[in-house]
């Protein structure tokens, strides 16, 4: 297996990971790679060219928070103070309204959720002014996870490049490949965006603009340098003949 094919491998397992722990449904990611001619360091995970609201979706992502299970909201009623009430989206993404039963609330943002909760009381109050806080939800948060010093999950506080979040994960290991660190994104529910971002050349340019700013949710996976992958395999008193740092 070359290291092309190695690098195509690791990126559709990390894709696969990334789906489990983000889809609530519990789908798949349709797999249907291609590569960018005029970027040839990104690959993008799109939907077919004729499903134009997939599409849409990749290059325009709502900035708003969506709802998720396990979310607290308060709803306080204006006018009618006593339906005001606390709801606890349930694993299947429902939250139950008093007197008028059920309602799918996950995956919608705040202002979407306020419009279909007043849409289901206008059915017995008289155009009611309803307000709906979040009290106890899901923080924003970012996941680096592959050659840093401390893999893990990090709070998201706005205004977090790439190579500052490396950093915060404890910066690269000597076995990290610089030049292929890849970028997973949430484009919509069925379609995450892969991008494969080559640090060691934008540091060694010293041009940090092309350092993308991550957004809440993102993951970054910084696979191994083809050193670590051969050298179990060379002799102890070998290796420095065959390595070449230029070359990693």
């Amino acid at each position: 297996m070359n290291i092309r094919s190695s690098l195509l491998n690791t990126l559709t397992f990390i894709l696969i990971v990334f789906a489990a722990g983000h889809s609530a449904a519990g789908q798949g990611i349709p797999v249907a790679s291609r590569m960018n001619g005029a970027q040839p360091d990104t690959i993008d995970k799109v939907p077919p060219a004729t499903d134009n609201e997939e599409r849409s979706a990749l290059h325009k992502r709502n900035g708003r928070y969506a709802i998720h299970p396990s979310d607290t909201l308060e709803l306080s009623f204006m006018l009618t103070p006593e339906f005001n009430q606390t709801v606890t989206v349930q694993p299947d993404g429902y939250i139950t309204l008093r007197d008028v039963g059920d309602l799918k609330a996950a995956g919608r943002t705040l202002p979407e959720l306020t419009e279909s909760i007043k849409a289901a009381y206008s059915k017995i109050l008289r155009d009611p002014v309803i307000s709906v806080d979040p009290k106890d939800f899901e923080k924003p948060y970012f996941v680096v996870g592959g050659q840093v010093g401390k893999p893990g999950k990090f709070d998201w506080r706005g205004n977090v490049t790439l190579t500052q979040a490396i950093a915060i994960a404890g910066g690269f290991t000597d076995a990290a490949k610089h030049s292929q660190v890849l970028l997973f994104r949430r484009a919509s529910d069925q379609w995450t965006e892969a991008r494969i971002i080559n640090i060691k050349k934008m540091l060694s340019s010293g041009n940090l603009q092309e350092d993308p700013e991550l957004q809440p949710g993102d993951m970054l996976y910084v696979p191994k340098n083809t050193l670590s992958k051969i050298k179990p395999f060379l002799p102890t008193s070998s290796v420095g003949t065959y390595y070449n740092p230029a070359t990693f």
